[in-house]
């Protein structure tokens, strides 16, 4: 089993920045890849940014492709994800999540094992 605990969101308006910080433990060695996901209210939960765990590769969604990096420190067991340029329709819960196969990039959520609790992003106009 692997634990994420996602922590760093809140309030900020349009144009400032935030980052959000996914905490692992557990079975970390098991996992291939982190990934970040979000999902706004009455809206479904879609693909922000994923990360390999060895090698550090990394794919964005296109609405956050030079916005938004995602990084991880693999002696910490934590991924992150830097949000610069914040618009207002960013505003969601923001999850981690982990998966144990292969297969890259992998942007679907039932490709992934393990989830945190999410944290909400506000940003405001």
């Amino acid at each position: 089993q692997v634990q994420l605990v996602e922590s760093g969101g809140g309030l900020v308006q349009a144009g400032g920045s935030l980052r959000l910080s996914c905490a692992a433990s557990g079975r970390t060695f098991s996992m291939y890849a982190m990934g970040w996901f979000r999902q706004a209210p009455g809206k479904e939960r879609e693909f922000v940014a994923t990360i390999r765990w060895s090698g550090g590769s990394t794919y964005y969604a296109d609405s956050v492709k030079g916005r938004f990096t995602i990084s991880r420190d693999n002696a910490k067991n934590t991924v992150y994800l830097q949000m610069n340029s914040l618009k207002p329709e960013d505003t969601a819960v923001y999850y981690c999540a982990a998966k144990r196969g292969s297969g890259w990039p992998s942007t679907r959520s039932t490709q992934y094992d393990y989830w945190g609790q999410g944290t909400q992003v506000t940003v405001s106009s």
